[in-house]
C-alpha cells in the first residue's frame, strides 16, 4: 500500500478531496516523520505542530462542505528567511532568535490562500548568505543521501525536508543559487523563476534584482502547481511580471521541442573547473536531450569573469545594509561579518557602477544568446561536501573560495534574471545526487517547465529514495 508521504502534493490534494483520508491524518503522518527524521537532518528550525493540527481540523471542515481551495489540507514548509506572522523567523541567526514578524510575506499569504498548511520553518544559513546551510541555532542541514554531508544552501533545510519526504514540497528562495544548490545536493527538483515572477512584498525588497522565491519539489508538476500559486504580483512591486496567461500546470502538459539548446561545462572563473561527477551528469543529460529530439550546441561559457567582483559588491552591500543592532554584531558568524565588512567598504558609486555593469553585460549576453531556446550546464561543480568542509579553515575568505569551487554556475542566472532549474538526473558511484541545470530565456518560465517535464517523463526520478528515510 502507498504510504501517505510517497504521494506528491497533487496526489495528496486529490486524495483529500475524494475523502480517502483526512487532513488531520495527513498532517499527523508528516509531523510524525518530522519528529523521527528532522533532527538528524537539521531540516527545521521551528516546527509549528499545534497550529498545523488546528488548521488541519479546519481544512477537514472546509473539504467536507466542498469549500476547500485547490490544496486545502496539504502540508508544506516555509524557509526561515521568509516572514510568517506570529511564528518566529530567525533568519538562521542568533541575533534574530526572538524575532516574530507582525505580517506574512505576500508569498506566504498566497500559499495559505491555496489551502496549504505549513508544518514549520526550514533551516537556513545566517541571513541566507552561503551556499551551504549551517548556523549557530541548530547547526547544519544534511542531505538525507549521506548525513555526513551538507544539504547545500541556502534553502538547505527545505530541500532536505522534501528529499526525506517530511513534506511533499517546500517554499525556498534563491539569490545566488539557493534553491538549485540544495536541490542538487538533495536529489530533488528546484526551480528559480524569472526575475519579478514572485513578489517580495510587503516588506521584502528586490532592490538588487538577484533574489526571488520558488518551489522545491519531488515532481515537476508539483513545482508548476506551486508556482501557479506564487506567481502573482503585489501592488507596488518594483519589477512585477503579470500573471501568466497560461497556467504552468498547463505548460507541463505541452510537448516541448524540438529546441536548440546551448551547453557549456567550463566556468567563467579562472582556475575553477567542474569535477568528474558534474561532467558525467552534464554529458548524460546532453545525450538524453538529444534522444528527445533537441539540438545540442556546444558554446564557450558566455559570461565574463568580470561579473564576479561586481556581484560581490552587490551581495555584500545587501547584508551591510541589514538593520542589525550594534550590540548583536558579536553574535554574528565570521562569514556574516566578512560580508558585512566588505559591503561597508564599498562606496555608493561602486555599488551603482556594479549594478550598471551587471545590467549592461547581461543585456548583451542575452542578445547574443537569442539563437538558443534553453541552456544546459552542471548545477554544481562538486557533489555534496562534508559538513565542515566550507569553514574548517576558520578563514571567511577561504570559505568564500570553497563556495566558488562548489557553485560557480548558479549565481549567473540570478544576475541575468533567467528562470533556471536543477534536475536530479544523476547519482555518482558513492550514491550522492549530482544535479544538472537547465535555464530558459527571461520571462519564459512556462517553456522551461515544459522542457523539464519532458525530461522527467523520459528519465523519472521521483521513486528514488534515500535509505535514511525510505
Amino acid at each position: 500500500m502507498t504510504e501517505l508521504h510517497e504521494l506528491d502534493a497533487i496526489d495528496q490534494a486529490a486524495a483529500l478531496k475524494s475523502r480517502e483520508m483526512s487532513s488531520l491524518e495527513l498532517i499527523r503522518h508528516h509531523l510524525d516523520r518530522i519528529e523521527a527524521y528532522a533532527p538528524a537532518l537539521g531540516a527545521f528550525i521551528t516546527v509549528t505542530a499545534e497550529q498545523a493540527l488546528e488548521r488541519a481540523a479546519a481544512a477537514d471542515v472546509a473539504l467536507a462542505s466542498g469549500e476547500g481551495a485547490g490544496f486545502t489540507g496539504v502540508p508544506i514548509a516555509i524557509k526561515d528567511l521568509t516572514f510568517t506572522r506570529g511564528i518566529p523567523t530567525s533568519m538562521g541567526s542568533v541575533a534574530m532568535r526572538d524575532f516574530v514578524p507582525p505580517v506574512n510575506a505576500y508569498v506566504v499569504d498566497l500559499i495559505e490562500r491555496a489551502g496549504f498548511i505549513s508544518l514549520g520553518k526550514t533551516n537556513t544559513p545566517e541571513f541566507g548568505l552561503s551556499s551551504y546551510t549551517d548556523n549557530d541555532l541548530i547547526g547544519p542541514a544534511r542531505t538525507p543521501w549521506d548525513t555526513s554531508r551538507n544539504a547545500g544552501g541556502s534553502s538547505g533545510g527545505a530541500a532536505a525536508a522534501v528529499a526525506a519526504r517530511l513534506v511533499p514540497l517546500a517554499q525556498g528562495s534563491d539569490g545566488g543559487g539557493s534553491i538549485r544548490i540544495p536541490a542538487s545536493a538533495c536529489g530533488i527538483f528546484g526551480f528559480k523563476p524569472s526575475r519579478g515572477r514572485v513578489s517580495a512584498g510587503p516588506v521584502g525588497s528586490d532592490w538588487s534584482g538577484l533574489a526571488g522565491d520558488g518551489p522545491l519539489t519531488r515532481s515537476v508538476r508539483d513545482a508548476a502547481a506551486l508556482l501557479d500559486v506564487m506567481a502573482h504580483p503585489m501592488p507596488g512591486d518594483v519589477r512585477p511580471l503579470p500573471d501568466p496567461p497560461v497556467p504552468y500546470a498547463e505548460w507541463i502538459r505541452r510537448q516541448s521541442g524540438p529546441l536548440r539548446i546551448a551547453r557549456w561545462s567550463g566556468t567563467h572563473l579562472d582556475g575553477i573547473t567542474p569535477g568528474p561527477d558534474a561532467v558525467a551528469a552534464w554529458e548524460s543529460a546532453s545525450h538524453l536531450l538529444e534522444g528527445l529530439g533537441h539540438e545540442i550546441v556546444d558554446i564557450p561559457n558566455p559570461f565574463p569573469q568580470a561579473l564576479e567582483p561586481q556581484f560581490n559588491i552587490i551581495w555584500s552591500s545587501g547584508i551591510a545594509g541589514a538593520p542589525i543592532p550594534p550590540e548583536a554584531e558579536p553574535t554574528l558568524r565570521p562569514n556574516t561579518r566578512y560580508w558585512r565588512e566588505r559591503g561597508k567598504a564599498a562606496t555608493a558609486v561602486e555599488l551603482s557602477q556594479a549594478m550598471q555593469f551587471l545590467e549592461s553585460t547581461m543585456r548583451q549576453i542575452l542578445t547574443d544568446l537569442q539563437a538558443y531556446d534553453a541552456f544546459l550546464t552542471p548545477t554544481l561543480a562538486l557533489p555534496p561536501q562534508p559538513v565542515d568542509w566550507f569553514n574548517e579553515s576558520g578563514d571567511p575568505s577561504e570559505d568564500h573560495r570553497r563556495e566558488l569551487l562548489f557553485t560557480p554556475y548558479t549565481a549567473l542566472y540570478n544576475m541575468s534574471g533567467q528562470p533556471a532549474a536543477s534536475l536530479p538526473l544523476h547519482w555518482n558511484a558513492d550514491g550522492l545526487p549530482v544535479g544538472v541545470m537547465l535555464a530558459g530565456k527571461p520571462g519564459q518560465d512556462g517553456p522551461l517547465l515544459s522542457l523539464c517535464a519532458q525530461v522527467e517523463a523520459a528519465a523519472p526520478w521521483a521513486d528514488r529514495l534515500p535509505a535514511l528515510t525510505s
